[in-house]
């Protein structure tokens, strides 16, 4: 299959793509690795008028930053993320999770911004970003302003991005001391998407846990946050009777589609099997880390 015409953009700053997008609004897609949108316009389930290639705006747009609060810009490619010292240092959740993400040519090209901005809800990156303090910063013609995880993903393939809006970078603070992360998904094959998955931030304080985040992917038209689970384990040692509650809670809390992939049932319970997985796991890790 082909797309259909559009009218090609290649602008060189920032506010000539926000221009464009200004000007062209709902008839336009911003195009920076485009491994979501151009098999969607190949296969003609998406159409549009203009594409804007955002990959010549600004080499700054391409460079991580570090610091107590860690800066991924709009074309911070997936791969790049995941090959970095200070990344898996900062965020050992975010390399976990990338490892998943279809293949590594995918990774080459691919950009994190992107991912969230497509935010397919069996997408690992969403699911990630639940479970850290992230913050989206959105520029217009119109300005910039900022809108927090909770808030930005709001259905299938839907976030709070308006059509002449940019996903300039995504920034998310360092977990807090004591924190240890976990990500686990199952799928099919290697590289496809999860029939489930679940991203954890677990807090401790000595053998308790003192806060938890818990996010599930594949089952919900967005990423779903497991609130009742992580009030369940919260206080506990995530003893053997506590995980088993968990893994229960989380199956109940799921109500997912099924499709020909797997049934509704078969995903409610691989929900509850991959929440005990990772809660054993965040114990281990905190055994370890104090043996």
């Amino acid at each position: 299959m082909k797309p259909g015409r559009f009218t090609y953009h290649a602008p060189r700053s920032l506010d000539e793509a926000l221009a464009l997008l200004a000007e062209h609004g709902d008839e336009s897609k911003i195009l920076a690795g485009g491994q979501s949108l151009m098999p969607l316009l190949n296969f003609r389930l998406a159409q549009i008028g203009h594409l804007v290639d955002i990959n010549r705006i600004g080499e700054e747009f391409g460079t991580i930053g570090e610091g107590d609060t860690i800066r991924l810009p709009a074309l911070v490619r997936q791969r790049q993320a995941e090959r970095s010292a200070a990344l898996a240092e900062a965020l050992p959740l975010l390399g976990q999770a990338l490892r998943q993400v279809a293949h590594p040519q995918v990774r080459n090209r691919g950009t994190l911004c992107g991912s969230l901005a497509h935010a397919d809800p069996a997408a690992e990156l969403p699911t990630v970003m639940s479970v850290l303090d992230t913050t989206f910063t959105i520029a217009s013609a119109r300005g910039i302003r900022t809108v927090e995880v909770a808030d930005f993903f709001q259905f299938h393939l839907t976030t709070a991005l308006e059509p002449d809006e940019l996903l300039l970078d995504v920034r998310i603070r360092r977990p807090a001391p004591g924190t240890v992360t976990v990500f686990h998904e199952f799928a099919t094959r290697r590289g496809d998407f999860a029939l489930a998955a679940i991203a954890a931030a677990v807090r401790f304080e000595g053998d308790r846990v003192a806060g938890c985040r818990i996010a599930a992917a594949g089952v919900a038209p967005t990423p779903r946050r497991l609130t009742d689970v992580e009030a369940l384990v919260t206080g506990s040692s995530l003893d053997t009777a506590v995980l088993a509650e968990a893994r229960t809670a989380a199956r109940e809390s799921v109500e997912p589609t099924g499709d020909i992939h797997a049934g509704s049932a078969y995903r409610k319970r691989l929900t509850g099997v991959l929440v005990h997985r990772a809660l054993a796991d965040a114990r281990a890790q905190q055994e370890a880390a104090h043996a």
